[in-house]
């Protein structure tokens, strides 16, 4: 192992670097030693030890192992510059292989020394160093812990630093160290005699120690520093538990921080306990109690340290205490029964176990007068016997009436503690537990409550009050009873309240504690239950003004908390709380200006947080408890939140948007309970209304445009919407006449605002039947008709952007998945809408049961439209149903247009897709006057732009239902069917070359978008106008022979066409002899074999349903165009013409007769114009055609030669 660390590495920091850089001199460490500790009273252990530096103290507390040190960039361990932030994490391995390394080497210092008095100097000073070395490491491992470990939650998304990575392994690798830590050092009960000599060596006044001595202390330093840092370890990980992954893949058993705590303690508790007993060996009955149980100081701190840091564990984290280890220690023992398990390892041998047990607890209780620091305390119980005192003072009252004189007494006595500020002499505070502060008025009003109603004596909460209260507010129970004592004159009650009054003056207000200013606004809270509240409040406030002005923010939060607890007593009783409001006002409004100014400081900020955050909880409470709003509360909403409000950060804002949603909430409750259908109820309400618009409404709309709005945003305002439509009136000048239509447009209908406020705001509303109910159409609504359907278009506009929030790399943000949790609930509400819901019965269509999936309801909703529509005959229900579609639908244009500048594929798959099935489904709508334009810009914006974009994949699969579309709009459009048809052959003609292949595919060519598009299952008007526009643009642009060349991806556009062909079931002879030239010509003049074999099935299919359509008649269209690729082709390709015949006389040979007579005269035509007599050729393969023909051709070939 020490060539494995040899002094040859290389450590994480050049030793080169600078010194400034590194912190080389730093304070001791602490460690166990007994050389320098002194066996006197209220000091016996060492000075360089843990208790006495304060460890224990600062472990309990969770503060800083080593506050002073290790705060430079680098840190020197075991001689080398390391990083102070990261080396534990980067190097745990090396770290603990140099520890072992020094260890190994003091251990060999151990087995060379001698008696050689003249080298121990020198193996003292090399034995130390080694210690320090080790010690300092231990030490930097638990500083290292406290400052410098993050524990990651395994929650977190996204890819993370390689660091991190090596921080969230350093627990595990850090429990697997400790724990071979523990097996190389071994035991304390199996150190070798030599080391263990070396307890005797304390107390003899010496300066140099072998190296064993050395050994022994860094043992003992290891035991405890285990223990610690697996407590530390615990406190990071709060609660997660860590496990030594390496161990449990090698040896298959679990070892967690927790297992192997408990498994080092119980061993380490043994061996002292072992060593216990091998000193009471020794020990005469008679000198038991003068002989301690420690073989030196060193083992008497590691006994102190492991009793505070179990008691401690005990009461934090519910474990065992140090007690019951040592109960399941020492029983088997006495009972002359093994060990348990963990215990394996006690001698089994002693004298007189039951005299150890005595001994060993006896002195193990003495250990418990050490405080935290290593100091003996003298513990006095003063202040319980108060407690118990006062707890007797009240039973008597209980028994018999007060006594006035002993509650003068009583409060005499806490009047003259008031200012005190040591928590073991503050009566306010008792003993056990020292009080607790209330957080919010109404804990504090109900605390007061608690004051003011004792149990009966015999009841648990009187006789547990001794435990589960303070002296002080036991007294406040002594002190209720004698304020309600039935007397006529009121005497009594007045003197105790001068009593009371006379104690207090602005010296001792403004000596008060924090402690202290909470009894002080408890005090006055009981009083005033019970005496006059008006003069109590008036006087509170009195002596609460007597404190600075710069007294510290948390102070200020309590005399806050005290006055809304007065005011909330106030309102109880249906008290007007205008003057306290007016007082809390003023102090707010001054606070929140100071947060506001941009000069504080941040510090400053954060501190002035605390008090403003308070007064929020404490307003919200007010609102929430009240009975009624009639009492001047809406002081309480005055113009610090002009200052507040835009000063807040997002998570403060949070909190202050709560806030509004509480009182906007509280108020809209109380408006519809009417309190008694009063008229006065319109003007308490108005008030608070008025506060309201002033001083929340313009902050709202300032953030309405946000691209973060808080969530919050959206809640408030939809309170002041309902707000607007309880109370019209109240709403400011800028938004009438129609308040409610207003803040709609504000926050719910225009299209610049961000879809995570719209999809969060709609739903408020849109769950008020009442609002719902006035959005309907007619005079009388609230609401003008149209409000439904802007409420739809905002629907339509976030459908359609609800992709926009993902992250760049396309998954799902925060933002994003709330939009989508949002939208889901907004889909639902819109289905609801009554003008929503009558459009989709009038089209016999059913809204999705359950939770409707946004785009698929949205697709639900165009057919509904699009149906309707076809539905209707009248024409100005045609023209009012085009402009409520229009206004459903919006600029949809521009709602897509950020999908397309971002190439999100996600985001235009969807763009694509539901413009898509608004050209298909409002096809007859869009060809209209009123809409043909917006059917124009979407055909040149998204079909037919200058460059085709890079989303074949959103334009592929959403094609057809474009080119559906625009067949159904050019057929029916009266202004523009010419443009329109010209059109979709310009887009026909685009997408056919764009997404034919050069080779043909079966994939390709079955799943093209002109195919799919142009295919139905069943033929119906609308798709064979569409078949015969697409054959059109195929034959003229894609068919087109130059001379002889045969037009490029011949093979592919013959594949695409007889797929067409045999996919539609179409019979009208003017649809399919529009490819016939083609076909004819490419069964004439192509030989390749794929385009031959091609050519000849598709015009076999053309043939065949042209027959048995005009059966049983030659079909005349045929004909038609037979005879003029005849005409066409006569002396030029005229053998290459009888061929082709052949092919189609083959199929049908009707039509080919009916052009005999044709075929005959163009014949003698062609060897006229030669001049050289009959052509044996030409002939022969128009006769090879006419015995094709039966009877009909015999007798022409006949007529042939006679002529």
């Amino acid at each position: 192992m020490t060539e494995d660390f040899s002094q040859s590495l290389t450590p994480p920091v050049s030793p080169s670097a600078s010194d400034g850089l590194c912190e080389l001199s730093r304070s001791r460490p602490p460690c166990f030693c007994c050389a320098s500790a002194r066996d006197g009273p209220g000091q016996s252990l060492s000075l360089e030890g843990y208790m006495m530096n304060g460890i224990m103290k600062r472990l309990l507390l969770r503060l800083d192992p080593a506050p002073a040190d290790y705060e430079a960039d680098t840190v020197e361990i075991f001689g080398f510059p390391w990083t102070t932030e990261t080396a534990l994490v980067e190097s745990t391995k090396m770290l603990f292989g140099l520890l072992r390394q020094r260890l190994l080497r003091l251990e060999a210092l151990v087995q060379a020394s001698s008696h050689d008095f003249g080298q121990a100097g020198n193996l003292h000073y090399e034995a130390e160093e080694l210690r320090q070395h080790c010690v300092l490491f231990l030490q930097y491992v638990k500083v290292f812990l406290h400052r410098y470990l993050e524990v990651s939650s395994s929650l977190e998304e996204g890819p993370t630093h390689p660091y991190e990575g090596q921080e969230a392994q350093l627990p595990s690798a850090l429990l697997e160290e400790l724990f071979g830590l523990t097996l190389l050092i071994g035991r304390l009960k199996d150190l070798p005699a030599n080391l263990q000599s070396a307890f005797t060596m304390q107390n003899q006044g010496k300066v140099i120690f072998p190296p064993a001595w050395h050994l022994l202390h860094l043992h003992l330093d290891i035991h405890w520093s285990v223990l610690e840092v697996l407590h530390i370890l615990g406190q990071k990980m709060r609660g997660q538990v860590v496990y030594a992954h390496q161990f449990v893949n090698l040896t298959g058993e679990n070892l967690t921080d927790s297992s192997l705590f408990e498994a080092h303690l119980c061993s380490l508790l043994c061996d002292l306990t072992g060593l216990a007993m091998g000193k009471y060996s020794k020990v005469r009955p008679t000198e038991a109690l003068a002989s301690d149980h420690y073989l030196c100081t060193c083992t008497k701190e590691l006994w102190l340290l492991i009793m505070q840091l179990l008691g401690h564990r005990s009461k934090a984290l519910h474990t065992q205490s140090f007690w019951s280890y040592i109960n399941q220690l020492l029983q088997p023992l006495v009972e002359g029964r093994p060990p348990a398990e963990q215990y394996a390892g006690l001698p089994s041998l002693c004298k007189d176990p039951l005299g150890f047990t005595w001994w060993l607890v006896t002195h193990l209780a003495e250990l418990a007068q050490y405080g935290r620091n290593g100091v003996l305390q003298t513990q006095s119980n003063w202040l319980e016997q108060v407690r118990m005192h006062v707890h007797c003072c009240l039973s008597l009252c209980l028994l018999w009436e007060p006594s006035t004189a002993a509650v003068s007494t009583l409060w005499d006595y806490y009047s003259r503690n008031l200012v005190r500020q040591t928590p073991t002499t503050v009566p306010w505070l008792g003993v056990s537990g020292l009080g607790s502060v209330c957080r919010t008025p109404l804990a504090l009003m109900e605390q007061a409550r608690g004051c003011c109603s004792p149990g009966p004596l015999r009841s648990p909460g009187h006789t547990q009050l001794y435990r589960s209260a303070t002296s002080f507010h036991i007294f406040l129970r002594v002190l209720y009873l004698c304020l309600a004592q039935d007397s006529g004159s009121g005497a009594p009650r007045r003197q105790m309240k001068g009593r009371i009054y006379s104690k207090f003056s602005a010296k001792k207000m403004q000596d008060l504690s924090e402690a202290g200013l909470m009894n002080f606004l408890l005090l006055f809270m009981v009083v005033g239950r019970q005496v006059e509240l008006e003069d109590v409040a008036g006087r509170a406030c009195e002596l609460l003004g007597h404190l600075p002005a710069s007294c510290p923010p948390g102070r200020r939060a309590l005399v806050w908390r005290g006055q809304l607890a007065l005011l909330l007593l106030f309102q109880e009783r249906g008290l007007d709380v205008g003057a306290q409001a007016g007082w809390l006002a003023s102090s707010f409004n001054e606070t929140a200006k100071e947060f506001y100014d941009k000069t504080t400081e941040a510090s400053r900020r954060l501190a002035l947080w605390g008090p403003l955050v308070s007064y929020l909880e404490g307003v919200a409470e007010v609102f929430e408890t009240s009975a009624c709003l009639g009492l001047s509360q809406e002081k309480l909403l005055n113009e610090g939140f002009d200052w507040l409000l835009p000063a807040c950060r997002q998570s403060e804002l949070h909190s202050a948007l709560g806030f509004l949603q509480i009182v906007l909430g509280r108020n809209g409750e109380k408006k519809r309970q009417g309190e008694g259908g009063k008229e006065k109820t319109g003007e308490r309400h108005l008030a608070v209304a008025a506060a309201l618009w002033v001083h929340f409404f313009p902050f709202l709309r300032s953030l309405r445009l946000s691209l973060t709005p808080p969530p919050q945003l959206a809640d408030a305002a939809a309170g002041f919407t309902l707000l607007a439509f309880d109370l019209p009136s109240s709403a400011p000048n800028d938004l009438q006449p129609r308040p409610v239509l207003s803040i709609m447009q504000c926050f719910g209908w225009d299209d610049m605002l961000h879809p995570l406020l719209v999809t969060r705001y709609l739903p408020h509303l849109l769950q008020n039947s009442e609002l719902v109910s006035a959005m309907g159409p007619g005079p009388g609504a609230a609401v003008p008709g149209s409000a439904q359907a802007l409420c739809v278009r905002a629907w339509f506009r976030c459908v359609l952007q609800q992709h926009l929030h993902r992250n760049p790399d396309g998954s799902d943000s925060r933002a994003g998945r709330a939009v989508e949790e949002q939208l889901a609930e907004l889909t639902r509400l819109v289905l609801r809408l009554p003008e929503v819901d009558a459009l989709l019965q009038r089209a016999g269509l059913q809204p999705p049961a359950g939770r409707p999936e946004p785009s698929p309801a949205l697709e639900l909703f165009i057919k509904a439209v699009g149906r309707v529509y076809g539905g209707l005959e009248v024409l100005s229900e045609k023209s009012a149903l085009v402009g409520r579609a229009l206004e459903y639908m919006g600029d949809i244009l521009k709602y897509i247009k950020p999908y397309l500048v971002s190439k999100s594929q996600e985001g235009m798959q969807l763009a694509y897709w539901a413009v898509g099935c608004v050209v298909k489904h409002w096809s007859p709508l869009l060809a209209t006057s009123r809409a043909q334009q917006l059917l124009f810009r979407i055909v040149d914006g998204m079909l037919l732009p200058h460059s085709l974009p890079p989303h074949d994949r959103a334009l592929r699969s959403s094609l057809p239902l474009y080119l559906q579309g625009l067949s159904v709009a050019s057929s029916v459009s009266q202004s523009k069917g010419v443009y329109l048809k010209k059109q979709l052959c310009s887009v026909i003609r685009r997408y056919l070359d764009h997404f034919l292949l050069a080779a043909p595919s079966a994939g390709a060519v079955a799943n093209h978008p002109v195919l799919l598009g142009a295919c139905e299952g069943s033929p119906s008007p609308r798709g064979a106008a569409l078949r015969r526009t697409t054959l059109q643009v195929l034959c003229d642009s894609f068919l087109q022979f130059k001379g002889n060349a045969p037009p490029p991806r011949l093979t592919s556009v013959l594949a695409f066409l007889l797929e067409l062909l045999r996919r539609n079931a179409d019979t009208d002879p003017l649809l399919l002899t529009v490819p016939l030239p083609s076909l004819l010509r490419c069964v004439m003049l192509v030989n390749e074999p794929q385009v031959r074999k091609s050519s000849t099935e598709a015009l076999q299919l053309v043939v065949e349903r042209c027959a048995a359509a005009s059966s049983p008649e030659p079909c005349g269209q045929m004909i038609s165009v037979l005879r003029s690729f005849v005409e066409e082709n006569e002396g030029v390709y005229d053998r290459l013409v009888y061929s082709t015949l052949e092919t189609v006389a083959l199929l049908d040979p009707r039509v080919v007769r009916a052009l005999v007579p044709d075929l005959s005269l163009s014949l003698r035509t062609t060897e006229h114009k030669r001049g050289q007599g009959r052509n044996a050729a030409l002939r022969s393969a128009y006769k090879k055609l006419l015995g094709q023909l039966g009877e009909s051709g015999q007798a022409e070939m006949v007529s042939l030669d006679e002529g």
